[in-house]
């Protein structure tokens, strides 16, 4: 899983304001999704250790490939919840790379 984080610049002068904007937008959503996607891979630990914990010792963990399974799974049920939303860990990110609020008083 690639995670890149898009720069927030703007083209050299932005003699096109639409074209600015439209760069912005782009930006912004690369930005979430790779927020997203790092909040899925740090889910996916978390929801593994879980499932180990409640699944107990049967048979079927002891089948070749079972933990393979498992990790997908829970790799699957991490990005799933990242994409509704997640637990927070996204947003912070994406306002952590928000510019700072400078009031303009003059």
């Amino acid at each position: 899983m690639n995670i890149t984080l898009a720069s927030t610049s703007l083209p050299a002068p932005a003699a096109n304001p639409a074209a600015a904007k439209a760069v912005l937008r782009n930006d912004a959503a690369k930005n979430e999704k790779a927020a997203r996607d790092f909040e899925a891979l740090l889910l996916t630990p978390v929801l593994d250790a879980l499932q180990k914990t409640f699944a107990g010792d049967s048979e079927d963990s002891k089948t070749p490939g079972a933990s393979d399974y498992r990790q997908m799974g829970s790799q699957a049920l991490g990005q799933a919840i990242a994409a509704r939303g997640g637990i927070g860990i996204a947003q912070l990110i994406l306002r952590h790379l928000q510019p700072p609020k400078v009031s303009g008083g003059s």
